[in-house]
């Protein structure tokens, strides 16, 4: 039977998740050079029409439709033919289109994180036939292995309440891989590469944690206690790595600084994701309190000791923070809070459930990597991934699109 208040509920944090991709846009916008704004952002914005499209056509029933080996769905559902207004096999108070919605939008924001990582260097045909590869190759398969019906990862017993395999450490392990094969930003050892607009990345940042309500709390798929549950994990993770971000910026440099501070609330979001709806809120501060750190020397470790041009850290803080999360699920899950879990967590006694979550990790790292190679192939045989020397001197937005954020005026313009 529908229950119009949990069908009102997913419907609305549906719409959060879509707010989070323009709020990545104005987060990766501001971080980025001022010749650079518009391509990063468009980035984003013409994801958020491919892969609606693609969803629609295919995309949630290669992930969610039928069973192939765990791994994969079928073509059931394709052009959503089958998708209605009455309850799906995935969750009984909601219409299936209303699952399907949800999960559409989790299927726009991951393919949008790994554009962080290719800013100022990456030709916007090649990332876009990039992102519609990868969709296919990467995200549909993690979806099912983790969420579908007889999906791989789930039979093994490894958790992930919101995508911290399938959206983080899938997305941030992508990222590095494409970086490290598109090499360094011209001039990336002796320039300093300043942020452009603070304003943006505070916007972008807040954008990011009010989708990130619905995203963890719509993944109870009900208007329910874990829905509750899931958005106060979620808020006290980021509040707590925000401040534990701050105090690092402090120890390491003498002062906060607003990036840091803005940075830390996104990596506590990004470290609760998996066990939002597992964990027990008082295990939420730790979460938070230790991803900001590892984040933190985690970008330093990519950037100045293997001097890989993860441009703006999308495997710093997707990759590693998601890693994190899935490991923190591991050791405080619990199974009388969400007994989709088999097991308690490892700081309760039990090995299961941590066995189970570092094996998802593991697969999940595995995928990334083979299937983004196997993309950047693919990619490679109809354009060039990188822009050529001049094209990046004079900036993607005029190279890629013939735009400038920031236009010089000369008082005669109407």
């Amino acid at each position: 039977m529908i229950d119009t208040g949990s069908t009102a509920f997913v419907m609305i944090a549906a719409a959060f998740v879509f707010i989070m991709t323009p709020g990545l846009a104005f987060f990766y916008g501001g971080l980025v050079r001022r010749k650079n704004v518009v391509n990063t952002m468009m980035a984003c914005v013409a994801i958020m029409g491919l892969s609606v499209v693609m969803w629609g056509l295919f995309g949630y029933s290669l992930a969610f439709g039928g069973n192939h080996g765990g791994i994969i769905g079928d073509f059931r559902w394709l052009g959503l033919n089958g998708v209605g207004m009455e309850a799906g096999p995935y969750a009984d108070g909601i219409p299936h289109l209303v699952f399907c919605a949800f999960q559409m939008m989790f299927a726009m924001i991951t393919p949008a994180l790994i554009t962080g990582a290719v800013v100022g260097r990456m030709r916007f045909k090649a990332l876009f036939l990039f992102i519609a590869l990868w969709s296919i190759v990467v995200y549909y398969p993690m979806a099912h292995m983790v969420w579908g019906e007889g999906g791989l990862l789930a039979s093994l017993g490894s958790v992930d309440f919101a995508g911290g395999n399938v959206v983080h450490i899938s997305s941030g392990v992508s990222a590095l891989v494409l970086a490290i094969a598109l090499g360094r930003r011209r001039g990336y050892e002796v320039m300093t590469y300043r942020v452009h607009n603070i304003p943006f990345v505070v916007l972008g940042a807040a954008l990011l944690e009010f989708g990130w309500f619905g995203f963890n709390a719509g993944s109870a798929l009900s208007a329910n206690g874990l829905a509750a549950h899931a958005f106060m994990t979620t808020a006290i993770a980021s509040a707590t790595a925000l401040l534990s971000w701050m105090l690092v910026d402090v120890i390491r440099n003498g002062r906060p600084t607003l990036v840091g501070a803005s940075t830390g609330l996104v990596v506590g979001l990004v470290a609760i994701t998996p066990g939002a709806g597992f964990v027990p809120i008082w295990s939420s501060f730790i979460i938070g309190a230790v991803v900001s750190p590892l984040c933190y020397f985690g970008v330093a470790l990519i950037k100045k000791k293997l001097r890989i041009d993860d441009a703006l850290d999308a495997f710093g803080c997707h990759g590693i923070g998601g890693i994190w999360g899935g490991i923190a699920t591991g050791l405080f899950g619990q199974s009388a809070i969400n007994d989709v879990a088999r097991w308690d967590g490892l700081v309760f006694g039990d090995t299961g459930l941590f066995v189970a979550q570092i094996i998802g990790i593991v697969v999940t790292i595995a995928v990334a990597i083979v299937g983004t190679l196997i993309c950047m192939g693919i990619v490679k045989l109809f354009t060039p991934l990188r822009v050529s020397v001049r094209e990046e001197q004079l900036g993607m937005d005029q190279s890629q699109h013939g735009e400038s954020a920031y236009p010089s005026f000369n008082g005669l313009d109407q």
